[in-house]
């Protein structure tokens, strides 16, 4: 186990490194440059001065590994629409928001998936299983701009329960919980949705595997055979989507930080890229990489503790 993890930390470099060329050769084949999507037109001697001082009027390759190695010291560059500011410190602001909203949601996915489908495979062609398919369905086919304009008509509208915008810290990161509400279960809808469909397929399966008719004919409890045998087997394909899905939404969401007026990591990467601002690009993707990487690796990790018949 550990010669399969020092090797999967060496591969993360030449990962990072195909994620940055990749990126940046995107980024450059594309007409049109950062300051031409300025209101106001500059004139020739401004874009000269501007590209002199970032250095863009080098060749494409000395760009790339000027950019490479700074970004092996940590320095990821400066942001163009953020005047200079050192695109980490942007995207450490960004990431103390993006991160807790996308860990609540994540949670609230977890809790709300795998119970809709562990009690939709136990009660399997009930009443119970067709409402949780329904209600599955339903969360996997409403987009997450309409559902949270719903929620916001509902709860901060008509009920005047909840607030609809902002996010002000609490208690060190953590918001008003009152704020957190309703951006948790917008973002977090879609990926119960989707767990609770494959916790059932899984938990169905595993119900039919002889292990679990022996112990049923053993005289063991049937929460005790839930428990011991059937989930700790059928998790194993919800630990496999869980490592990409928590990537995708401890990095932001543009969507329901627009929808919520969130300060959050998605909201300014996609203003980045209409801006074409390169060094926000550039950062924000390798650690996008960074993040999906270093999720996988915990799921293979946690292979093992679900399974240890898995070696490495």
């Amino acid at each position: 186990m550990t010669g399969y993890l020092i090797r999967r930390l060496l591969w993360l470099g030449p990962v990072l490194f195909l994620a940055a060329l990749v990126t940046f050769l995107l980024m450059h084949l594309v007409p049109g440059g950062p300051w031409d999507t300025s209101d106001r037109p500059l004139s020739p001697e401004l874009e000269e001065q501007l590209e002199n001082k970032y250095g863009l009027n080098e060749p494409i390759w000395r760009q790339f590994l000027t950019f490479s190695g700074n970004a092996v010291q940590g320095d990821l560059g400066v942001s163009f629409q953020y005047q200079d500011r050192p695109v980490t410190s942007i995207i450490r602001e960004g990431m103390e928001v993006s991160a807790v909203l996308g860990l609540m949601a994540l949670t609230f996915a977890l809790v709300v998936g795998v119970t809709l489908g562990v009690v939709a495979a136990v009660r399997h062609n009930s009443v119970i299983d067709y409402a949780s398919v329904f209600l599955s369905t339903a969360a996997a086919s409403t987009p997450s701009f309409v559902l949270g304009i719903l929620l916001i008509m509902v709860f901060a509208v008509q009920l005047g329960w909840l607030p609809v915008f902002g996010w002000e810290k609490s208690w060190w990161l953590l918001p008003n919980w009152k704020q957190a509400i309703l951006p948790t279960i917008t973002l977090g809808a879609l990926p119960a949705a989707y767990i609770a469909r494959i916790t059932r397929a899984a938990v169905l399966e595993v119900l039919e595997q002889d292990y679990v008719r022996t112990a049923r004919a053993k005289g063991l409890q049937e929460r005790l055979v839930l428990g011991r045998h059937v989930l700790k087997n059928a998790m194993i394909p919800v630990l496999t989507v869980s490592g990409p899905i928590a990537a995708s939404l401890v990095t932001g969401s543009f969507i329901v930080e627009t929808v919520f007026a969130i300060p959050g990591l998605g909201k300014q990467f996609v203003a980045s890229v209409f801006q074409r601002d390169y060094g926000m690009i550039m950062g924000i993707t390798i650690f996008y990489a960074w993040v999906i990487a270093m999720a996988n690796l915990l799921v293979d990790v946690m292979y093992v503790a679900l399974n240890p018949r898995i070696r490495y």
